[in-house]
């Protein structure tokens, strides 16, 4: 599975996590990989586990439960320059770069793991939030073999 340029979104800015994980969703619905059902499940699922990974990164998806709603694989890359926060004001989480995930059965297993991969080095993750373009994020991601 290819990383999805449409999907990519540079320069967003959000208030809270829960509006962060909301825009994933929306942009997964947006492209028809999720039924609107899929969004709900996506901040239920950073309730019962934060979605917050470590190294500036977070992961929303939806509960297993939601697997039905989703349609399509898709991976939407979100880029917050200015960050949101995943944790609380004692102890803040703060994400660079969400990584908004629905995926059939185990299409996106691979993608993941990629993206694990790239990100378990901090310097990659800035240059993600440091990215001017889709094709650049495109770029840096593919760049990693699995």
């Amino acid at each position: 599975m290819d990383i999805q340029k449409n999907l990519i979104q540079l320069g967003q800015a959000f208030t809270t996590k829960e509006d962060a994980i909301t825009f994933c969703g929306e942009q997964l619905l947006a492209g028809g990989y999720v039924t609107a059902d899929y969004l709900p499940a996506m901040l239920e699922r950073n309730q019962e586990l934060s979605v917050y990974m470590g190294n500036f990164i977070a992961i929303p998806h939806g509960t297993d439960a939601a697997k039905k709603e989703v349609l399509k694989t898709g991976i939407t890359i979100v880029q917050v320059p200015r960050g949101v926060n995943f944790g609380d004001d004692a102890d803040p989480k703060i994400a660079t770069v969400l990584f908004g995930i629905a995926g059939v059965g185990n299409e996106h297993l691979a993608l993941i793991q990629k993206i694990s991969i790239f990100c378990a080095d901090v310097d990659n993750v800035v240059k993600l939030a440091d990215a001017q373009t889709a094709d650049e994020i495109a770029d840096l991601l593919n760049s990693v073999d699995v």
